[in-house]
């Protein structure tokens, strides 16, 4: 910030108080207040402190300094996230009995709130506490002093024995009966293997070398989290079914929703076994065989379906008591047909060099080392479908086989979504609609593993250390989830999403107009800058986000 005078002819000139930004590669000014009508000693007094940090005593008189400013301590964003917590009423949830769970309830707040503007360690959110090394007004804002680390940890430990019946609060808060519930499944590796949670399984990090754990992440249908849990590293996606058909019958009483999953999650044993004898029903989508399946040529799913339009209800007898809405959606088939020739080209080009290299010199290469040679490159993309193989002593010859190619060629962009759920209850493009909500779990997440969140590298042995740690990852995630819907309209982000223009429920959707108009002008419609990441905010305009979330 800096003082400002500008020239007004024969009139006093303006005195205004300015900050300077960049916006695009250039250096541009905004106006934060006139000084002009304030005495001249204010105003060089506000002009000292914007330039060394002093301020004389006395009027402007030649005494010595009645204070001199050493640091100051950023103020906006741990306002802005605590507002959004007082308005979301996540303290009163939180509100413990005794002076002693009150302490606690303060310190898992500080924490919730340090996850979402510095995410870190346990050790660093200490540090952000102790007067000498914070950075920011969180210690003082929440009122804690002299706080240990071991308090730290103890508070975990509170706040995972809390889980049920916070948990159980979202979702009197979030879930009805009747409504649809998202459920998704992710992991994250570990450092260190002491923790019994620890197992080596599916690595969604690419991590194999590591160790991991599995949780599962219960959403509402708009994506605000409602509950999160932990499982050991090597448990299977439709395992995890069973804890959240307990988790919403018996702890939450809902005894009626429609679990909405992904295709590796609801699976056909999952439903008669789990699903259905609870009651529950379900909204998930078809494997890609049992789609070859329907689309054999006595099989009900036909490509004449799509000749007018790209979504179809049909049924099967494979699939009692089930509806079944079959979709085509050409901008999917376009970018798997072109992937998958990329990967048929890439696998083409090794295939052949091991073709030449086994040319030059045959008596080099037998059967079993062109073999081994061979799997490694078909492996790597999943192509031995595609590709016919001639492998001997000395020879390897190689084509592609057309008629499998083409035989799954056709069914690009083809996706079937499998619903217990009767016409009065949900339309069919409601059903697809459903199942696409299951992207703002995925981007879910995309923000917990990220740098918003940052879940992982997890550094907790015990295992309800590592529960803990996450579930305070998911309530940071709650809070920041109704922060980027309120802060949408300054966001690149659609803040009007029912504006959206679709041609169908298939087909990806476009911005809506006004965010069309925010996109190409990067002003909302009142000239306020558009913020292009969302911690960029809180460093941007923490004054503005103090006033707006008190």
């Amino acid at each position: 910030m800096f003082i400002d005078t500008i020239p007004n002819r024969t009139s006093p000139p303006a005195i205004l108080l300015r900050e300077s930004y960049r916006e695009g590669g250039r250096v541009r000014k905004r106006t934060l207040a006139n000084l002009s009508k304030l005495p001249q000693a204010l105003i060089d007094g506000i002009a000292a402190l914007l330039d060394g940090g002093k301020v004389r005593g006395g009027g402007g008189g030649k005494g010595e300094p009645s204070f001199e400013i050493v640091r100051s301590l950023a103020d906006g964003h741990v306002s802005a996230v605590r507002g959004t917590i007082r308005k979301l009423g996540l303290d009163r949830t939180l509100q413990g009995r005794t002076q002693v769970e009150r302490r606690v309830r303060d310190l898992i707040e500080a924490m919730i709130i340090q996850r979402i503007i510095a995410p870190g360690s346990k050790l660093a959110f200490h540090r952000a506490l102790a007067p000498e090394t914070a950075t920011s007004s969180l210690a003082l804002s929440v009122g804690l002093v002299d706080v240990a680390e071991r308090e730290v940890y103890a508070a975990l430990d509170w706040l995972i024995g809390e889980q049920p019946r916070i948990e159980a609060a979202l979702a009197r808060k979030h879930l009805v009966d009747g409504t649809l519930v998202l459920y998704d499944v992710s992991s994250s590796y570990m450092e260190g293997r002491r923790c019994p949670l620890a197992r080596h399984g599916y690595s969604r990090d690419h991590r194999p070398d590591r160790p991991q754990i599995v949780y599962g992440l219960l959403c509402a249908p708009d994506g605000t989290p409602v509950a999160v849990e932990v499982f050991e590293g090597n448990t299977a996606d439709p395992q995890t079914i069973r804890n959240q058909i307990d988790k919403l019958k018996r702890r939450f009483r809902l005894s009626h929703v429609a679990l909405v999953g992904d295709r590796g999650m609801i699976t056909s044993a999952r439903i008669s076994e789990e699903l259905a004898p609870a009651g529950l029903d379900w909204i998930s989508c078809l494997k890609a065989p049992q789609i070859a399946v329907l689309a054999a040529d006595t099989g009900p799913l036909q490509m004449t379906l799509f000749d007018e339009r790209d979504l179809a209800e049909i049924a099967s007898p494979d699939f009692p008591g089930e509806r079944l809405v079959a979709c085509r959606n050409p901008a999917l088939a376009a970018e798997r047909a072109r992937k998958r020739e990329a990967l048929l080209a890439a696998t083409e080009r090794e295939l052949t060099r091991i073709a030449e290299a086994v040319r030059r010199k045959p008596t080099k290469h037998d059967r079993a080392a062109i073999g081994l040679a061979v799997g490694a490159v078909i492996d790597k993309r999943k192509m031995k479908k595609h590709f016919a193989l001639d492998i001997d002593n000395g020879h390897f010859t190689f084509h592609r086989r057309q008629e499998e190619i083409a035989a799954e060629a056709r069914l690009d962009g083809i996706y079937v979504i499998r619903t217990s759920l009767p016409k009065d209850k949900i339309g069919a493009d409601a059903a697809v609609a459903a199942y696409k909500n299951l992207a703002r779990i995925e981007r879910a997440f995309r923000t917990l593993k990220g740098v918003d969140m940052q879940v992982r590298p997890v550094h907790h042995w015990l295992a309800d250390r590592v529960k803990a740690h996450v579930f305070l990852c998911m309530l940071a995630y709650y809070v920041e989830h109704h922060m980027r819907n309120a802060l949408a309209p300054i966001l690149f982000a659609d803040h009007q999403p029912k504006a959206r223009e679709r041609a169908s429920i298939v087909r990806p959707a476009r911005p809506s107009p006004a965010a069309q108009r925010k996109l190409a002008k990067r002003h909302t419609s009142d000239g306020t800058p558009i913020m292009c990441r969302f911690r960029s905010i809180a460093d941007s305009h923490s004054g503005a986000l103090r006033t707006a979330f008190r």
